[in-house]
């Protein structure tokens, strides 16, 4: 990266700062910092989950997957949007109807508070942990493209380039200081802009990147064998089944997801929100998998886990490198903020209601902003762990293996009215039992392996790996509740509590008088955001005329719509002027 690559991403950085400054006067109270006072347009909320699904992690892992592998990637991708779709027919309306404030409120209700206590510690803190392997995967990229001179204080002596560890720490406290500063608020604003930076920085990779390629005819003929198929030996149509039920379970009942669906004002809402992350997420993986795609053939021999970022090297010029890197970094800002919020109000729930000490607001918010900068520093030291496993190898074993037996009682209990407490710790445990078998005791070397019953299942694991982790980690959740609500044959108490709080929220708010005003704020800082890239295309323009056309073409469109959100915003204020006169 040159000078003024440098000069992007640190405006960049002090304009997420600012953004998440102008959201502070917002929070006024515990409900503002964690739900947004339950008053964010359907848009922005899908957005900002469709945000929190992407991370730097997105480019290393299915960037690294789409270049060697192929067309896979795009499939497995996509099953996120066929998940996100189902979420928003049959689970993201009932979230809102649930009449609660977060997750953790639905849990104590339901289930009682030593589940809440175990999900917020252990759930929790391997949230916040296996987040940091995101910001691990930027800072991987953000330091290959650094070199520093030999000797230099902030490089890594084995490579003579940046500190992946120096660079993960400043991400940290960025991403901690965004979430400190503004609450949700600040974080889903910033999602929306971050999208706004990504959706841009990639758009504008692609016809570069497939203008370096001499023929399509030849880059097909120099693509392996099943490079162009939807499955693969190691990715077979069993596993993106199963991937498809595992991301409904996670979109559908993990905190992040669950708090997006609660902060927007009614049920009809959720469910667009989710929607919008369907249809975005089945649309964009065809984009945003053409560089690695193409780049293929461009350079055949490269480590696959930075194919993403070389391929926009190789085709963007200076300054727009900068836009591609800040597009990262919003990424991975997005998933982290989200994360250290949901837990930070988690946490701040269970001390307000054990320790009877959160007497007014103001104690609330800085008991979550408290929480936030601890949180940080678990953040911090799962980028600094994770590599010594294997940042690709955790990110599916952890999402393949447990987050179902975490995430499927939360969901199931939303409604079923048979299952218990006792319900949720079997699944867990039956699930992390079940995992534990196959990773260590299945494996060839595991300690199962020794017993020749257990060979033919040893070299069918051992062919079908991440088939069978999906299936373990789905499956076995599943058929543990389904049996327990099979064997019940009363309904739980903790049903009728959760019912009981749900009508009394839906009978206060129907005694509430409809609010006129429209918050236009979010509309036009997303439309001088796409103006301000607007100028920087045209100015890259001048020093790279090979591509002008595509640089002013991608600046007029930008300028087109943002001066047609800012008439949409102005039009928006008269009509709440008008509205709040005849009031």
């Amino acid at each position: 990266m040159q000078a003024v690559d440098y000069i992007v991403v640190v405006i960049y950085l002090l304009g997420m700062l600012v953004i998440s400054t102008l959201f502070s006067k917002r929070m006024k109270n515990a409900n503002d910092m964690f739900s947004a006072g339950g008053q964010s347009p359907w848009w922005i909320s899908g957005l900002s989950a469709f945000m929190t699904m992407f991370s730097a992690g997105t480019f290393v892992v299915w960037g690294g997957i789409a270049y060697q592998y192929g067309l896979v990637a795009i499939a497995i991708n996509c099953c996120y949007g066929i998940a996100a779709l189902l979420v928003g027919r049959y689970i993201a309306g009932q979230w809102k109807e649930a009449g609660v404030n977060s997750a953790s409120e639905f849990l104590q209700l339901r289930f009682g508070s030593s589940i809440v206590q175990f999900y917020t510690w252990f759930k929790g803190l391997l949230t916040i942990f296996t987040t940091g392997g995101s910001i691990y995967a930027l800072s991987k990229i953000v330091s290959a493209l650094i070199p520093l001179s030999h000797g230099h204080w902030l490089a890594d002596p084995a490579t003579g380039h940046l500190s992946v560890a120096i660079m993960s720490t400043v991400l940290c406290i960025v991403v901690v200081l965004i979430a400190f500063s503004g609450g949700l608020w600040a974080v889903l604003m910033t999602d929306v802009l971050q999208f706004i930076v990504l959706t841009v920085s990639v758009l504008l990779v692609v016809p570069l990147i497939l203008g370096e390629l001499s023929s399509i005819d030849s880059f097909v003929n120099q693509m392996p064998e099943g490079y162009f198929s939807l499955t693969t030996l190691d990715f077979p149509v069993w596993f993106l089944v199963g991937w498809l039920v595992l991301n409904f379970v996670t979109l559908g009942g993990d905190w992040a997801f669950i708090q997006r669906y609660l902060c927007v004002p009614d049920s009809k809402s959720a469910k667009k929100s989710a929607y919008l992350i369907g249809v975005m997420y089945i649309v964009s993986p065809i984009i945003w998998m053409i560089p690695p795609l193409a780049f293929r053939a461009i350079e055949p021999n490269i480590d696959a886990e930075q194919a993403y970022i070389l391929a926009c090297q190789y085709v963007l010029p200076a300054g727009l490198m900068g836009l591609m890197m800040a597009a990262m970094l919003s990424a991975t800002a997005s998933m982290a903020t989200t994360r250290l919020n949901v837990f930070a109000g988690a946490f701040t729930e269970i001390y307000c209601r054990y320790k009877n000490y959160c007497v007014n607001h103001a104690t609330q918010i800085w008991v979550g902003r408290l929480a936030t900068v601890v949180l940080g520093a678990i953040l911090l030291l799962g980028a600094l762990l994770i590599p010594q496993y294997g940042y690709t190898k955790f990110i599916l074993d952890i999402n393949t293996l447990l987050y179902v037996p975490l995430v499927l009682p939360t969901l199931w209990g939303l409604f079923s009215k048979r299952i218990g407490l006792l319900a949720v710790w079997l699944t867990m445990i039956f699930g992390f039992i079940a995992s534990f078998i196959l990773k260590f005791g299945l494996s060839q070397q595991g300690f199962l392996s020794s017993f020749e019953i257990f060979t033919p299942y040893i070299e069918w694991i051992s062919l079908n790996t991440r088939t069978a982790d999906v299936f373990v980690g789905v499956l076995f959740p599943f058929i543990t509740l389904l049996i327990i609500e099979k064997l019940s044959n009363k309904e739980h108490e903790g049903w009728q509590r959760f019912i009981s709080h749900k009508e009394s929220v839906h009978l206060q708010d129907g005694k509430k008088v409809a609010m006129t005003y429209i918050d236009t704020l979010p509309l036009t800082l997303s439309a001088t955001t796409m103006f301000i890239i607007a100028i920087g295309l045209v100015i890259s323009a001048f020093y790279r005329t090979d591509i002008v056309v595509i640089l002013i073409l991608f600046a007029l469109v930008l300028s087109v719509m943002s001066i047609y959100v800012l008439r949409y915003v102005d039009r928006q204020k008269k009509q709440t002027f008008v509205l709040s006169s005849v009031q």
